[in-house]
């Protein structure tokens, strides 16, 4: 029986909450070994265990300070991967959203996973003790999630007024970074809608220029030797393929540490190159959380994938055989 071929998606900040507790415990038998040097990783620096972090009640001030909750989120997306039957999947492409990026280039051994913790480890540190800017989320599609041309015009401009940046092109959303005066400006603006416009607690301006000093001190602390060329196809934050045959470490080290940093991550172009270059028989997001699935799914829909060109069309098929596969979702962990 030939292998179904499969996207792999690695989730972003933000994905470890509440709900995702216990991960390790629960779906982690066959990350042991990976898990336990990471914990004397973080002891030896003084820091609780991910173990300990991970089976410890969800306290925000705790859990989603960038320290610990880009560890937790790689750890969790690793056990994920490791967890993927080789015998019936082939993973033809990897991409991640925002920090995802830097479990991609892991899980693809552009980087060590020892290297992997040891970059996320560093750039979710930095701003430990005082946080750059924040970042808003804002939806851009109707009801039907369908993308809502006229209202994405206003943002836009609204965001442009305001003095802040698009930070993330995340399907039916937008994520804005900026000062947090400029945002507190535009939370004022744009028109309220359910929930939104929603700053991200612990999140400081990622993807933007505020980031720049950020950028210049990952240059001169992680070193460019630990990178290589991917085994399996990366697409990183503009839509662009890195192939294990062409590409340059270099160049892979300087958008990682420069372009990224600073600059619009487009998750929304991501994906459709993904599904476009590759035409996979299944996406499959990793955990912890199902925070991608409703972005994924309105991509899918932009690109009329599979003639979805609704909510409801996306949501009766993933009922009789679903095309996007989260492992954050026990129902459909089972199915893998």
């Amino acid at each position: 029986m030939s292998k179904k071929r499969i996207v792999v998606i690695c989730p972003g900040r933000g994905s470890y909450t509440r709900e995702t507790n216990n991960y390790f415990k629960q779906f982690g038998k066959l990350a042991k070994k990976e898990i336990k040097w990471m914990d004397e990783q973080r002891e030896g620096k003084g820091r609780l265990s991910l173990t300990k972090l991970d089976s410890q009640n969800f306290r925000a001030r705790t859990h989603m300070i960038g320290e610990n909750a880009s560890t937790l989120i790689y750890a969790c997306s690793l056990i994920d991967f490791l967890s993927i039957d080789k015998n019936k999947y082939e993973v033809v492409s990897i991409l991640g959203n925002s920090m995802g990026w830097y479990t991609a280039l892991a899980l693809s051994q552009t980087i060590s996973i020892e290297n992997g913790f040891d970059l996320i480890d560093t750039m979710g540190s930095m701003m430990k003790d005082d946080l750059i800017g924040a970042q808003m989320i804002y939806p851009i599609t109707k009801e039907n999630w369908q993308k809502d041309q006229k209202a994405l015009e206003v943002v836009l401009s609204e965001v442009h007024q305001a003095g802040a940046h698009i930070s993330i092109e995340l399907g039916g959303y937008v994520v804005i970074g900026g000062e947090k005066s400029a945002l507190q400006k535009l939370s004022k603006k744009l028109p309220v809608k359910e929930k939104y416009p929603l700053i991200i607690p612990y999140h400081a301006a990622f993807h933007t220029p505020l980031l720049e000093s950020i950028s210049k001190s990952a240059f001169k602390m992680i070193d460019s030797s630990i990178f290589k060329k991917p085994s399996i196809p990366l697409i990183d934050g503009r839509g662009k393929i890195w192939s294990p045959y062409s590409s340059d470490p270099i160049d892979i080290m300087e958008y990682t540490l420069d372009h990224q940093v600073q600059n619009t991550f487009d998750f929304t172009s991501s994906v459709a190159v993904a599904l476009k270059e590759y035409s996979p028989d299944k996406v499959l997001l990793l955990g912890p959380g199902n925070s991608l699935g409703g972005p994924v799914g309105q991509i899918l829909i932009e690109n009329k994938w599979l003639g979805l060109e609704s909510k409801e069309d996306f949501s009766n098929y993933q009922k009789v055989d679903p095309f996007v596969l989260s492992m954050g979702i026990i129902d459909q962990r089972k199915m893998l």
